[in-house]
């Protein structure tokens, strides 16, 4: 006979998603806790969390997240509620609507930037 033990719940703030490197989406993505990408999105990504597009990651669409850190590429438009950082090898063409930001240098941006995300 198989003994099955009962997993605890993780609490909301250690909860998050992943897009490993080699997968790829066309569509929206949603997710309601963190996401980590270290694929390809070919779509817009909303994330109730913080977003991580890792080296390798891509996005080809908008980005909306609470808080977001680039190493990868964005084409498209990014809003983060809170702090945008980008990394040196983050790559974005598109507009960013953000609160606050930090740059590594070597980063490249290539759009407009406003420093409030106020509608």
């Amino acid at each position: 006979m198989m003994n099955l033990k009962h997993k605890e719940e993780t609490p909301a703030g250690g909860l998050h998603n992943v897009l490993s490197s080699g997968s790829a989406i066309k569509g929206n993505v949603m997710a309601d806790t963190d996401f980590r990408l270290d694929g390809k999105v070919e779509g817009d990504i909303l994330c109730g969390g913080k977003i991580v597009i890792g080296p390798k990651g891509s996005v080809l669409g908008n980005v909306t997240a609470e808080n977001a850190e680039i190493m990868g590429e964005i084409a498209g438009c990014v809003k983060v509620n809170g702090k945008l950082v980008l990394k040196s090898t983050a790559r974005i063409a598109g507009d960013i609507c953000i609160r606050s930001i930090e740059i590594e240098p070597n980063a490249r941006f290539n759009g407009k930037c406003i420093m409030s995300c106020e509608e």
